[in-house]
């Protein structure tokens, strides 16, 4: 009892002195603990959100998807028996283009029947119906648009435009479209009636879209059952079977690898508040000396100690963890109105019970890891030691690094569980501990090189450098802890600096030099020669690749179903561009095996990617199945490639002999090299000849792709900047509890002769020297990690951003310094004498 006594009664003294000396140790915790129960808050939000809006996100209870065809007439019967109403969506590109001019637009169409939408509700501007505007007038098929659309297009509602050779009305802009989200699109939405497209040329055999099939079923039936006889009945179709427990399993993968890679560094944020809590209970400790000190007189054992002062810690911690998860709790609330209109939309705001045990937890081990150390060091010092205002140094006992040792692994273990991710975990993880390492080695290191150099006679004369470099060098201005605290937390911002930087130049910058102006889709065989003339006769174009093009799945390997054999490898997700070859294109560079003869029609052969194969787990001799336009073909790899992405050109990861597919309906692709100047007057000219044709230009796209990269990056970077945050706390923890160090130093120097310029330029020397120090190790971190990154990740080239470098640099450097002089002014104003005096 005594031990809580005595505890008690010192807090009962921290309190009435407003919490001196734990301010900074709780900020570090209820500003970790509240991102990581924000982020996970939100997350849960998300999901909770997916979950209970899965009809509506679907557009009904089930869907079926085709490649390329629309469901057979005993398809639609299937359909019909399963379901009390079904209907028929059919999505394609095309381009939108504003009758009488000759400005055009990719467009995303969604060509639906009269029972679109079966669930949710569709928002159109004015006073006006989906059926109502879809009727269009005078004879004229109606169409609905995004705003985006007809912006870019300088049309306005009652304007003509044209898809295809078919001629629209706009009737309506969408607001809202409820079976959108996660849906991504290279162009604005454009809604039309699926038959006003039949004299458009943009449904033609072998051209590319995708069919689905809403199913909306009698309440109590079981959507297990229907999609076991979806399996059964639809084995050798090619049609993929989504329901509504898993509406949009795209958006929500995208958005759980998301929050998982924020809740990690999160957690890195947590780590550099664990080294402020550290800081803070070094601090308290060493003010406690004296009490220590006669407790250990009057006969208090070692653990009686240890137990004195860490209930005050696990006090603080508690009462921390706490306000920090009912901050994070609250925050999505607060967040809402200012959240993207697409996760608003889904967004299930609410107390997730999980989110905020998971913040809790991870609040209280760290506090725990970070404050046994400095608390267990107080068992190995003698009163005598303690009186003279000396402080622990030596190893604590065996017992407290076994718990300590126990308390990491459990924090591991949770890492692991609540991110889902061992991999990511433990690569995040690994990357902090080794940038820590990194960042006290370089402290102590720089400390050991000021030791010397302070003796060196080339400092005589030079007092403001030489009482800083002391300083340091005598860990007075605790460099160690601020290195570390910083230093992390510019470490992780400028990591992301770099491979956000390094995507959007791999992006755009090298774009001219090795990406093509164009992807055209859709060329029908007969278009194809004139197609090429048009090209070939304009000296603005480099170079054209064309290919037929077909997309199908990749149903079996070896006979066995092919997720068992490659598990979810994004060659078997879904359907695939499929091509075929009868001679091995110029370009092309065999790995392995040998390509088949001119004029070979034999058994079905593919020539497969070296690299994709090696990832599945296949290679020379394998068979695969293929679904193409609902027609299964085996095929044997005879051959293995190099099949390169990186710059945008024509690639497949499946090439057939020409002798499979020839006959099959299909279309080709093109991809054309040319002058910039010359990419809108070619999309004009070949828009004008071929209606039906869709040209992508490949520089809006990457805009687009660039834009989603850059809402990732900055969703990182907040989570990077939390972590910087979390270090200026400890900045800022340093300087305060270095004040009373500052003042004496002030006196000393005041008595030797030093002006107060002087003083100051001494105590700013310090300050910049600490920050450079943490922002030169930070920098060299995150450049080692944007590498990383960007090498084995992303598998792109990598150069140093400069500018993000230069800030990183200059953000360090700043925060210290401003920190410095700040505390600083007041030591410089107090009476030399006084403190002198008081010293004594």
């Amino acid at each position: 009892m005594i031990v809580l006594r005595i505890a008690l009664r010192e807090l009962s003294a921290a309190l009435k002195d407003r919490l001196h000396g734990f301010r900074i140790l709780m900020l570090c915790l209820i500003f970790g603990v509240a991102s990581i129960a924000t982020i996970g808050s939100l997350r849960g939000a998300i999901e909770a959100g997916l979950n209970s809006n899965g009809r509506v996100f679907l557009g009904g209870d089930a869907e079926i998807e085709l490649s390329y065809r629309r469901a057979s007439v005993q398809e639609m019967d299937w359909m019909s028996q399963q379901s009390i109403q079904k209907s028929e969506i059919i999505d394609f590109r095309s381009m939108a283009v504003a009758s009488g001019t000759s400005t055009r637009l990719l467009t995303q169409v969604k060509a639906v029947d009269n029972a679109y939408p079966l669930v949710g509700d569709i928002v159109l501007s004015g006073n006006i119906t989906l059926p109502e505007a879809l009727a269009g007038q005078n004879d004229t098929p109606g169409a609905v648009v995004a705003p985006a659309l007809l912006r870019r297009l300088k049309l306005n509602v009652g304007d003509m435009m044209q898809l295809g050779a078919q001629n629209f009305i706009v009737m309506a802009t969408l607001l809202k479209e409820p079976d959108n989200f996660g849906n991504f699109a290279l162009g604005p939405r454009s809604i039309v009636l699926a038959k006003d497209l039949e004299n458009s040329g943009l449904l033609a055999q072998g051209t590319i879209f995708s069919s689905k099939y809403r199913l909306k079923i009698s309440t109590g039936m079981d959507l297990d059952a229907l999609q076991q006889r979806f399996e059964e009945n639809w084995v050798t179709a090619g049609g993929k079977w989504k329901d509504a427990r898993n509406a949009s399993p795209g958006a929500a993968k995208a958005i759980e690898r998301l929050s998982t890679f924020l809740v990690l560094i999160g957690l890195s944020g947590l780590v550099v508040g664990g080294i402020g809590v550290s800081a803070a209970v070094r601090t308290f400790i060493a003010k406690k000396t004296s009490n220590i000190a006669v407790l250990k007189t009057l006969g208090a054992t070692p653990r009686q100690i240890f137990w004195i002062y860490a209930l005050q810690i696990i006090a603080y911690t508690i009462v921390a963890v706490i306000l920090g998860v009912i901050l994070g709790a609250s925050a999505p609330f607060l967040a809402h109105p200012f959240l993207p209109e697409s996760l608003k939309a889904v967004a299930k705001i609410s107390l997730y019970p999980s989110a905020l045990l998971e913040a809790l937890t991870y609040g209280l081990l760290a506090a725990a890891i970070f404050t046994i150390w400095p608390l267990a060091q107080t068992e190995q010092i003698r009163p005598a030691n303690l009186f003279r205002g000396g402080t622990p140094h030596r190893w604590p006992a065996t017992r407290y690094i076994l718990v300590q040792g126990a308390l990491l692994s459990a924090a591991l273990w949770g890492a692991v569980q609540f991110s889902g991710s061992l991999t990511l975990t433990l690569w995040l993880l690994g990357g902090i501990s080794l940038a820590l390492l990194v960042l006290a080695l370089m402290a102590g290191i720089f400390q050991l090189a000021l030791r010397k150099a302070v003796r060196s006679k080339a400092l005589q004369g030079h007092l403001a450098l030489r009482a800083a470099m002391s300083a340091i060098a005598s860990g007075t201005e605790r460099a160690g802890p601020v290195v570390m605290g910083i230093g992390l937390g510019l470490a992780v911002l400028a990591a992301v600096g770099q491979i956000d930087g390094n995507l959007r130049h791999s992006m755009t910058k090298a774009l001219p030099e090795q990406a093509p102006s164009f992807f055209f889709l859709d060329i029908q065989s007969d278009q194809l020669a004139e197609f090429n003339q048009r090209l070939s006769d304009n000296e603005a174009v480099r170079r054209v690749e064309t290919a037929p093009m077909l997309r199908g799945l990749v149903t079996q390997i070896n006979g066995r179903p092919a997720a068992e054999v490659g598990g979810d490898h994004w060659v078997l997700r879904g359907d695939r561009g499929i091509s075929y070859a009868e001679n091995m294109p110029d370009s092309t560079s065999l790995t392995a095996g040998e390509w088949w003869p001119e004029g070979y029609a034999g058994k079905p052969q593919i020539s497969f990617s070296a690299e994709a194969a090696d990832e599945i787990g296949i290679g020379l001799g394998d068979s695969l199945t293929l679904n193409i336009l609902g027609r299964d073909i085996t095929a044997t790899i005879t051959s293995l490639r190099d099949v390169d992405f990186s710059n945008a050109g024509m690639g497949f990861v499946i090439l057939l002999n020409a002798a499979t597919l020839q006959g099959a309906p299909h279309s080709h692709i093109a991809t054309v090299y040319a002058t910039e100047a010359a990419e809108v007057p070619i999309l004009d000219e070949l828009g004008q000849a071929f209606p039906n044709v869709t040209g992508i230009q490949i520089r809006e796209a990457v805009l687009m792709v660039s834009g989603i990269v850059s809402s990732i990056a900055s969703a990182a970077s907040i989570g990077a900047i939390a972590t910087l945050i979390t270090g200026l706390l400890i900045l800022i923890g340093a300087a305060a509890a270095g004040s009373e160090q500052r003042a004496y130093e002030t006196a000393i120097l005041k008595t030797l002769g030093a002006t107060r310029r002087e003083i100051l330029i001494s105590f700013a020397m310090r300050s910049s020297m600490v920050g450079a120090l943490a922002a030169t190790v930070a920098l060299g971190a995150g450049l080692m990690g944007g590498w990383a990154v960007s090498h084995f990740v992303f598998e792109s080239s990598f150069k140093i951003i400069w500018p993000n470098a230069g800030l990183i640099i200059l953000g360090g450097v700043g925060a210290t310094l401003v920190t410095g002089i700040l505390f600083a002014l007041g030591p410089l104003s107090q009476s030399a004498a006084a403190e002198l005096r008081h010293r004594d």
